[in-house]
């Protein structure tokens, strides 16, 4: 019997293990909310991505896998499979590719188990599905779409799922964006600009912090304030580029939770942002941004957002895809000026005033 016709009243679904991989995903949690409308619908996720999904309308409750503790070695992995089992689920779907996460869903005797046939984890799946070359050059909302397609899974009507990202802001969170900016002397009706300097994974993928205190400078004229958004161990990197491109410069780098950062970014004008989890919640939020892309794939990872806007210069290094540059030179980030940053930021700026 194919699976869109089964009686699956409760499904578990496996988070990736990134902020920004999970925005991705977005599209593949509503497809399956479609697919089964009247299942009840878990995430399994990392403390750090549960944000992603707290006011999401297509799940119904959110479990925290503690890898770093209760969930840690391999007791911690039999605990969370047993914590699992409890819940008697019919399905899991996992959109995390690790063996573990198929190996934790087969202990925990989840009779439907979903997922690609990636890292040794076959047997351990129900429904494998095959990742051919082809799915892997897929941009990633399609290639976790395509988890759902090989499993044979349709939308009602046999209509074609919706890649388009969606994150909901809470009431309670614009509050508390409300409260921060306020911390600051913002206002709510002052023009304000977000800029994300930093970014996991290595420097390769890193616009230069001098030129985005420039760029800073030169935006002045176009925002009361700019917020530097950046996560906790980036304190120093925003601090240095508000010292150096003035006073309308708010240092958030790691003063902020994952929620108050969504509500934050959605009150910007504009945001300029590297090859980051922010730059998919940009998009995701349909805010309007310039992604600065060079050693990374522009293909698979760029936000999928209709506001969004990629800036990058084609070099024969690039996308190296590696964390640092492996030429030592940096070219793809120094090809990219902050005249062009500016001129696009200028033309986004203006065109969403009329």
């Amino acid at each position: 019997m194919p699976l869109y016709k089964r009686h699956i009243r409760r499904i578990l679904v496996r988070s990736t293990n990134w902020i920004g991989d999970a925005v991705m995903t977005i599209p593949a949690v509503r497809a399956i909310r479609e697919c089964f409308p009247c299942a009840e619908i878990f995430i399994l996720a990392k403390p750090w991505v549960i944000p992603i999904f707290e006011n999401s309308p297509y799940t119904d409750r959110l479990l925290i896998y503690d890898s770093a503790g209760k969930h840690n070695r391999i007791a911690g992995k039999l605990r969370l499979a047993r914590e699992l089992k409890e819940y008697r689920f019919d399905a899991a779907i996992l959109l995390q590719n690790a063996f573990e996460a198929a190996l934790i869903t087969f202990l925990a005797g989840i009779p439907v188990r979903i997922g690609y046939d990636r890292d040794a984890r076959t047997l351990l799946l129900t429904h494998a599905v095959h990742c051919s070359p082809r799915i892997k050059q897929l941009h990633q909302t399609e290639y976790y779409l395509g988890i759902l397609k090989g499993a044979g899974l349709k939308k009602p009507g046999n209509a074609d799922f919706d890649r388009s990202l969606y994150l909901r802001v809470s009431d309670k969170q614009k509050q508390r964006a409300d409260e921060i900016l306020a911390q600051y002397g913002i206002s709510g009706n002052d023009r304000i600009l977000g800029i994300n300097p930093g970014a996991t994974f290595g420097s390769a993928k890193r616009w230069f912090p001098d030129r985005y205190a420039y760029l800073c400078q030169r935006l002045k004229p176009f925002a009361e304030k700019i917020l530097v958004f950046g996560s906790p161990g980036e304190e120093a990197l925003g601090k240095n580029i508000c010292e150096t491109a003035g006073s309308h410069c708010v240092n958030l780098c790691g003063k902020t939770t994952l929620g108050e950062a969504i509500a934050l970014i959605g009150r910007c004008r504009l945001f300029v942002t590297n090859d980051s989890g922010l730059m998919h919640i940009a998009a995701a939020l349909d805010i309007p941004q310039i992604a600065i892309f060079g050693s990374t794939d522009h293909v698979t990872t760029a936000p999928a957002g209709s506001m969004s806007h990629i800036l990058r210069v084609p070099t024969p290094c690039s996308p190296c895809l590696k964390p640092e540059c492996p030429e030592k030179h940096h070219l793809c980030m120094k090809a990219v000026t902050v005249d062009m940053v500016c001129s696009l930021a200028e033309q986004l700026i203006i065109n969403g005033n009329r």
